[in-house]
């Protein structure tokens, strides 16, 4: 039996481990190559964008190097905050990251904190960095989605629509009670079959990274790709994450449900106030 399924796709994945290889006894994950292949490509475009429309592309190797670094910090914080409970007791844990534990959205915001003091001590125009920088940023998120993949991890519901997506139930360490009351049993062997929501979301962020292209050649103001970056992504946000069974709660709504929703507002408001005041720094 197949270990992954998308059994009205008819596509069946075979020996598809987590780890790829090891280095003097330690695990390579292929969560973690995804994920740094998505940082090199996304950084190679936007030094390829810097030096088209003649920018310096250093800048953006400078703010690539600081932005890793403190987004997987951003990121780390985000998720031990909304997930304190796990960590009370045993606080040491919180450095433990090769056991997971990193939510995109706090990356993002930290991301964006590194950029906006970068450019101000460097004396940038930070809407024309965010602009360059923002189609980058969403196709190393295109590409890092498919790390969650090869985890068994950030996947939605039970459903049995065209891309229901099967994994061996024993190959998936969190499933929610939810998923685990529809269990599928194929010729004795249990799966889990769910929304594959690292899928939607890769695929969603595609469309918007194929309109932030089109829309290079047609902006009227720096800050326009950069708040239209916000505005889809957190569109696409707010029905993913209500598909998901691990979102990060707060009573009975999901963080990033509720993130996403400001964030449309906060980019509504950014694009209006940067048209109002086009032709400014």
């Amino acid at each position: 039996m197949p270990e992954i399924w998308f059994p009205h796709l008819g596509i069946e994945i075979n020996h598809l481990s987590r780890v790829i290889f090891q280095i003097f006894g330690y695990d390579v994950y292929w969560y973690g190559v995804i994920i740094g292949s998505g940082i090199l490509i996304a950084l190679s475009l936007a030094v390829y964008e810097a030096k088209r429309t003649g920018q310096n592309p250093e800048h953006y190797v400078d703010i690539a190097l600081f932005g890793v670094i403190f987004s997987v910090i951003g990121a780390r914080l985000y998720y031990v905050l909304f997930s304190w409970k796990l960590y009370v007791n045993a606080p040491l844990k919180i450095f433990a990251l090769r056991e997971g534990g990193l939510a995109i959205y706090g990356g993002i915001i930290a991301g964006i904190i590194t950029v906006i003091v970068y450019t101000r001590k460097k004396h940038l125009n930070f809407w024309l960095i965010a602009d360059t920088a923002a189609p980058s940023l969403l196709l190393g998120q295109i590409i890092g989605r498919w790390g969650n993949f090869f985890n068994r991890e950030a996947f939605g519901g039970y459903t049995d629509n065209l891309f229901a997506m099967r994994y061996l139930k024993e190959q998936v360490h969190t499933i929610a009670p939810s998923v685990l009351d529809k269990v599928v049993t194929v010729n004795g062997t249990d799966y889990i079959q769910v929304h594959p929501t690292f899928f939607y979301e890769s695929m969603w962020n595609t469309g918007i990274f194929l309109f932030l292209l089109w829309m290079k050649k047609r902006k009227k103001f720096n800050g326009q790709i950069f708040g239209l970056y916000l505005l889809g992504y957190a569109c696409g946000r707010v029905w993913i994450e209500g598909l998901r069974t691990d979102q990060l709660k707060i009573g009975d709504f999901a963080v990033s449900q509720i993130l996403s929703v400001v964030l449309i507002f906060v980019a509504l408001i950014l694009l209006w106030y940067r048209n109002k005041t086009t032709g400014r720094a």
